[in-house]
């Protein structure tokens, strides 16, 4: 991004406030700070690519890795039902850096099809709260690859 430090890059390398569930040699990834629902994450690479075609075959297995297990994370941290995974390329990607979106979902929670109704957290505790059991969800980092 000529000109312009990338927000999620920031956040990736520290330079930039968020509530942090796993930062590794592959991914980072946060809470998003207009959640669908509380608890909802986004997972980014630290290798800064827009879109998932830019990003490096080799990395493709690694960075997945840390998305499966940050919606394992999801669901059993905040004891979801599930989850909904996504990624936008370009249309309606906010910030132009691959992150691919963990929602915990349950039964009958208003989501419907593509309309994502946005909330916010009381206030930071509130927040630091969802991140921490999602991270003590995740339990030990992996592995870097």
């Amino acid at each position: 991004m000529p000109g312009e430090r990338c927000l999620f890059c920031a956040i990736a390398t520290g330079e930039h406030p968020a509530h942090v569930v796993l930062a590794d040699g592959v991914a980072a990834a946060f809470l998003d700070t207009r959640p669908v629902f509380k608890g909802h994450v986004l997972v980014v690479p630290l290798t800064h690519v827009e879109t998932l075609a830019d990003l490096p075959v080799p990395m493709v297995g690694p960075f997945f890795e840390r998305v499966r297990a940050v919606a394992a994370a999801v669901e059993s941290g905040l004891a979801a039902a599930g989850t909904f995974v996504a990624a936008n390329n370009r249309v309606s990607q906010s910030v132009p850096h691959l992150h691919v979106h963990v929602v915990p979902r349950n039964r009958k929670d208003g989501l419907r099809g593509f309309f994502w109704p946005r909330t916010r957290y009381d206030d930071p505790a509130e927040a630091e709260t969802y991140a921490r059991r999602v991270r003590e969800a995740l339990g030990p980092a992996p592995p870097a690859s």
